[in-house]
């Protein structure tokens, strides 16, 4: 109940594993992958809006935990704050979303499900009857089910809060919800930003698998990866067999963030090993269709003015020239990607402000543009 109360806000952010049911995420101590380090001062400002304005400011005034910074594969920044460690195990919130891509990408690669175009009813049974019929799987990763749910972050009674809410608080099962949505528009006719298109993605993947959503992690990309650490996955209440919160909820160190966005910024390569296809990192990462660039006509409803930031396979797309691409979650946390400047950036957050995307990548580029001139 007092989740996001202002004075325990920082400290469940990066304990949320101790506060709800979860299931755990394996790391091989034999396999760990360490970045190199180079940590160097720099003196980080950045352009947002016609005004210069400097890191430190921003990092205050965001109200940060953590920010890492990987150049050529070495760490030149990395700081915790409010109480935060390089132990803690930080919450993801929907940067969880794009795992789940990557896993579709793998279960696709390996042939567990047929390819995007087929209809996400012919995994998932229980969806038919709801407005998921008719959608196919490509239309679910880009947000373009067509399902009727609101999500609206600061209204108790919306969409989005009675299906986490309602499973936290009184341990609805979360997979009840997709199953129960109706349609509101044609699919792939639209993007609509909903939370329970994801959580059907993590039903797909159980139903195409076999296997919950922590130990396909671990399986395919926790310990192929050599992380660091164990990382906790959120559950709904519903015992040893219930289903992890797909749309949130993974709680990982900064580092092991971090070599996620190494694993995409090298095109699903590591270490010569290819984990996840080339073709399907760089196809989640670039918008295949104008109505997905997110502006003009098709800016969404939410987004405050001046809204550049693209989407795709459940990754977000900057415009811009550097094929930047991002993974973010609410309250502000992000895995960054800019392969022309070889750069990851992972910020954790508790910032109220829900707005902020926009500066927070001109931010990130302020400091690739700060170690490039260095």
């Amino acid at each position: 109940m007092t989740l996001l109360d202002q004075q325990t806000q920082i400290r469940n952010f990066h304990r949320m594993y101790e506060v709800f049911p979860s299931r755990v995420i394996h790391h091989d101590e034999s396999a760990t992958f360490r970045f190199a380090r180079d940590l160097q001062g720099v003196d980080i400002t950045y352009t947002f809006q016609g005004k210069q304005l400097r890191l430190e400011e921003f990092l205050e005034r965001t109200t940060t935990m953590s920010l890492l910074v990987i150049k050529d594969d070495r760490i030149v920044l990395e700081r915790y704050f409010r109480g935060a460690d390089d132990a803690s195990l930080f919450t993801s919130w929907s940067v969880a979303k794009s795992f789940v891509s990557a896993l579709i990408g793998v279960a696709i690669d390996e042939g567990t499900i047929a390819g995007v175009d087929r209809p996400i009813t012919d995994y998932v049974q229980e969806l038919r009857g709801s407005g998921y019929d008719g959608a196919t799987i490509k239309d679910v990763l880009q947000m373009s089910s067509g399902v009727d749910f609101r999500e609206v972050y600061d209204n108790a009674f919306s969409d989005i809060s009675r299906m986490y809410l309602g499973s936290f608080l009184f341990g609805t099962r979360i997979n009840d919800y997709p199953a129960g949505v109706s349609s509101r528009n044609r699919p792939g006719e639209k993007f609509e930003y909903v939370s329970v298109d994801t959580q059907a993605l993590g039903m797909l993947l159980a139903r195409a698998t076999g296997k919950q959503l922590a130990t396909y992690l671990e399986e395919k990309l926790w310990r192929p990866l050599g992380m660091e650490s164990d990382a906790y996955w959120i559950t709904d209440r519903s015992g040893e067999a219930g289903m992890e919160y797909a749309f949130c909820c993974l709680n990982a160190t900064l580092r092991d963030y971090a070599k996620f966005g190494r694993l995409y910024l090298r095109d699903g390569d590591w270490n010569g090993r290819q984990i996840v296809s080339k073709s399907w990192v760089r196809e989640s990462v670039v918008p295949d269709k104008p109505s997905l660039r997110l502006t003009g006509a098709d800016t969404p409803w939410w987004a405050p003015p001046g809204w550049d930031i693209g989407y795709q396979y459940q990754w977000w797309v900057p415009a811009g020239q550097d094929g930047e691409f991002t993974a973010i979650g609410l309250w502000g946390q992000y895995v960054y990607v800019n392969p022309r400047e070889n750069v990851v950036i992972v910020k954790t957050s508790v910032d109220p402000d829900f707005d902020r995307d926009m500066e927070t990548i001109a931010a990130f580029r302020g400091i690739c543009a700060a170690l490039r001139e260095k």
